[in-house]
């Protein structure tokens, strides 16, 4: 197996641990001995768990010797809950070192440095792009303080989230629910509005996924409406409710490891973190519908004329039959 390959591999196991090991990121590690051949694999463990490379070498025992590491983010050079992935590394006799991503966080940067001054060999930025887009969100979470926010909506072609009489379940098909539970899988934490919770009475929870998630369910309460048992005494996550503003929020929800926050609901609270300008991620599902009257998908004043508008790059538009899933993200410049 060459490295490019190894690479990509170790996306695949990073991706499938999404969700499962904030606050520290979802790493992918593969080891290659002497000869190539895949010896070692092994992804984050939850918070107070191994590092993907400790894992990798682990699997891999002495094959590891004067084989080589690669993995989507530079190995740690910090101790944390866990001893330094660099030193480890050079421990198990790593000759060859290959990452895609520099570790933003001065704690734990130059891994690659340290084993390079170690006679080690070191490949950088190997699969960097879709390294970024795999880590995304805890990236930006790591670099600006706060998590990363995916906001959800679920509109009718006319931009409908409820129909006149105020019923909404179900605008969107069975596939495209699916598939908002897939998200819900790979984030920290949802977060909802009274409304939602006296509305629909949500569970929040994550469904017909491998592996078991638990998000932080978070209602907003600034009224006092919901009851503060409203979820907490069913078991199924743990769960938050707040009269915090947005700003106030995600600052807190960062202190408690939330790196990756979806929004689902509703039309006020979408509105009021698009208006502090805290999204970072729009992923809406258009169902071919028209009900001509309703809640609007989004309810904000704070973009009165069209010069005000806050201008978003689509990303992905993929047909989730035979609803539309479309995601974007602010358009940078």
């Amino acid at each position: 197996m060459d490295v490019t390959e190894a690479m990509a591999r170790a996306l695949t196991l990073a991706a499938a641990g999404l969700g499962s090991t904030s606050p520290n990121p979802c790493v992918g590690a593969i080891v290659l001995d002497a000869g190539g051949a895949l010896v070692g694999e092994g992804r984050t463990e939850p918070p107070g768990g191994r590092h993907a490379e400790i894992v990798a070498l682990a699997c891999a025992g002495d094959a590891a010797r004067g084989g080589t590491i690669v993995s989507t983010l530079e190995p740690c050079n910090g101790t944390g809950r866990t001893g330094p992935c660099s030193a480890a590394l050079l421990a198990a006799g790593v000759r060859r070192a290959v990452y895609a991503l520099p570790d933003p966080l001065p704690r734990f940067a130059g891994g690659g440095a340290y084993l390079a001054a170690a006679g080690v060999q070191v490949q950088a930025d190997l699969g960097a792009p879709a390294a970024r887009a795999l880590h995304r969100p805890w990236l930006t979470a790591a670099t600006r303080g706060r998590p990363y926010a995916t906001l959800k909506l679920a509109a009718t072609l006319d931009g409908r989230a409820a129909a006149a009489d105020g019923s909404s379940q179900w605008i969107t098909g069975p596939a495209a629910r699916a598939d908002a539970h897939a998200l819900r899988g790979r984030v920290d934490a949802i977060l909802v509005g009274s409304g939602t919770v006296l509305a629909d009475n949500p569970a929040l929870t994550v469904r017909g996924t491998a592996e078991p998630r638990r998000p932080l369910r978070v209602v907003l309460d600034r009224r006092g409406r919901v009851p503060a048992t409203a979820l907490a005494l069913d078991g199924q996550a743990p769960s938050l409710t707040t009269s915090a503003g947005p700003d106030e929020l995600t600052a807190e929800l960062f202190t408690r490891g939330i790196r990756h926050l979806l929004i689902e609901g509703g039309p006020t609270v979408a509105g009021a973190f698009l208006a502090a300008g805290l999204v970072d991620e729009l992923v809406v599902y258009l169902a071919p519908a028209l009900l001509g009257a309703g809640p609007a998908a989004l309810m904000t004043a704070a973009f009165p004329s069209i010069g005000d508008a806050v201008r978003w790059q689509f990303t992905d538009i993929t047909q989730v039959s035979p609803d539309l899933r479309l995601t974007a993200r602010p358009l940078e410049g």
